[in-house]
């Protein structure tokens, strides 16, 4: 499959190598494979971080903290009721899309080449212009 826009998010859901589509991204529930093991891509590169957690969370909370809500105004349970029915609820949404979101977080740094990020040099003469040569060459630019 040649690389597309849609490559990362459908390689990435389904736990696919970002490279070759074809190797496994995953050695657990959510340890990344070392490399994958048909094209030998190694997956040192892959730093989704907290990521997939926050996505998850976020996109979760909203509709069972709702119905939470609309439970405790409908049947007015006690607390306990909701530590049995909401929070199970919401600990087995988080976790269920935790793998694709990591896959695809995964496959988009590689697509992507998404690497840490860096400080730029930047100019420190006075007059903004650094004497009008070029850093790179060394030679005189005309204005």
């Amino acid at each position: 499959m040649p690389w597309t826009a849609k490559a990362p998010l459908s390689r990435g859901i389904r736990g696919r190598c970002p490279q070759c589509g074809k190797g496994k991204l995953f050695r657990g529930f959510l340890k990344l494979a070392s490399c994958c093991d048909v094209c030998g891509l190694d997956y040192g590169f892959a730093d989704p971080a907290d990521g997939p957690a926050f996505f998850a969370m976020t996109a979760m909370s909203f509709p069972v903290v709702g119905l939470a809500l609309w439970f405790d105004a409908a049947y007015a349970p006690p607390w306990w009721v909701h530590l049995v029915t909401t929070l199970p609820l919401l600990i087995v949404l988080c976790a269920l899309p935790l793998r694709p979101l990591k896959g695809w977080l995964v496959c988009s740094q590689y697509f992507y080449k998404a690497e840490e990020g860096r400080l730029a040099v930047t100019n420190t003469s006075s007059d903004g212009d650094a004497g009008g040569f070029d850093r790179e060459d060394g030679r005189h630019r005309n204005k």
